[in-house]
């Protein structure tokens, strides 16, 4: 989720454990313009395969469910800005006992970076590779990745914008890489968040700055030659990637490669907060859900057929010809201004929308990453709080 809007996508089951194939050829980006910034690809050091053998669709088997650290690290004005405290091993190592494989850590990066010059501020690097240490040590694989951050990015996937935006794309992954670059394969890299794209032509640029960011941690050598990276679908939307992506970026790593999207829908019942224009807030979802005594709160699209019809999408068009799918987000929440039986049956809908979806999500092959902000875990003295969404997703993928 960015900090300005969650945008749907969708998943699909277990990837099949033969090779992913090679990436078809693509065009050549344009060249970043020279000098924007200096390179920071100072040290590059031999290819280091040691603790890097497995491929994308190895790893996606051991992940079976994810948990998103959101709120925190991309959080603009500081860790804590967004009423989450720091990151503690504490709170990492519940999440592992709690029954977690994996944890994205959504981060911020511009905020920290010289904006003339894109050096990122020590501190903050060393403050990220604190928290991956904590996640390997507790044995969770990690996707990190450059969150919204202000929009550079997301918000300039677009012609006019795409050379600047590509050097500074270049800039911070060459020096995330190489900071990073000893851990063994349970870090994995993630190009962006949510990537606004709509249309072929922004394809074209959304791909380049994949491009960018494959070549760029490509070059630091040592492990980041075989770490797994991950790319977004235009908008992370199942529908979108279904229309618009049309190849995986080149790699000189081969099947290393994964895709994510996003799901929040219908975002009616998911995120919306008051009626608008376009529609009005759902409480109720699923066949057996609907309410006979508030029926304008049913859903009425995006239920079951739908979920099957999106994930099946990811099915065809990456599982099934072994490139693996990260559910990066997904979440559906209670209303808390219910109340009666209204409440009970939003509470059945949303525990409902939560199996559902991650069912699905498994058994065409994506890895679901549950999204949180720390209202289902408590941070600051580690306890499940919500253990209907916990049991609920750990049931659904076999956790539990």
């Amino acid at each position: 989720m960015s900090a300005v809007a969650a945008c749907g996508g969708g998943g699909s089951g277990t990837p099949a454990p033969s090779p992913a194939p090679s990436p078809s050829p693509t065009p050549v980006p344009t060249p970043t313009p020279a000098g924007l910034y200096p390179s920071y690809n100072t040290s590059p050091i031999a290819a280091d395969i040691a603790g890097m053998s497995s491929t994308a669709v190895d790893i996606a088997g051991r992940i079976k469910a994810g948990w998103n650290i959101g709120n925190t690290l991309e959080a603009i004005g500081g860790e804590t800005a967004w009423g989450n405290p720091l990151i503690s091993k504490a709170y990492v190592d519940f999440v592992k006992a709690s029954g977690f494989d994996a944890v994205r850590l959504p981060a911020a990066w511009d905020q920290y970076a010289n904006q003339t010059t894109a050096k990122i501020d020590d501190a903050w690097l060393d403050r990220i590779k604190t928290v991956i240490q904590y996640c390997v040590d507790a044995g969770l694989y990690v996707l990190l990745n450059i969150h919204w951050d202000g929009g550079w990015l997301e918000n300039n996937v677009s012609v006019d914008k795409q050379d600047a935006v590509a050097a500074k794309q270049k800039a911070f992954w060459e020096q995330i890489a190489t900071h990073l670059r000893d851990f063994d394969e349970h870090l994995m890299f993630a190009s962006a968040n949510e990537p606004n794209c709509d249309t072929a032509e922004k394809m074209e640029v959304l791909y380049r700055y994949h491009q960018t960011f494959i070549d760029a941690v490509r070059s630091t050598g040592g492990k980041n030659a075989y770490r797994v990276l991950v790319v977004q679908a235009p908008n992370t939307n199942i529908a979108l990637a279904g229309s618009l992506w049309n190849r995986m970026p080149t790699d000189t790593a081969s099947n290393r490669l994964m895709v994510e999207v996003h799901y929040y829908e219908p975002f009616q019942f998911t995120q919306l907060q008051e009626d608008a224009s376009w529609g009005r807030m759902f409480y109720y979802w699923g066949k057996d859900n609907h309410s006979t005594t508030d029926p304008t709160r049913n859903a009425d699209w995006g239920e079951e057929d739908f979920v099957d019809q999106q994930m099946a999408i990811m099915k065809s068009q990456f599982t099934d010809k072994g490139i693996p799918v990260v559910l990066g987000e997904y979440l559906a929440s209670v209303r808390k201004n219910l109340t009666g039986d209204a409440a009970t049956l939003n509470q059945k809908s949303v525990t409902y929308w939560m199996k559902y979806v991650t069912e699905k999500a498994v058994a065409n092959g994506l890895l679901p990453f549950v999204w949180d902000t720390g209202g289902a875990i408590d941070r600051r003295n580690p306890a499940i709080t919500d253990p209907v969404e916990i049991n609920t997703v750990l049931q659904a993928t076999g956790k539990k």
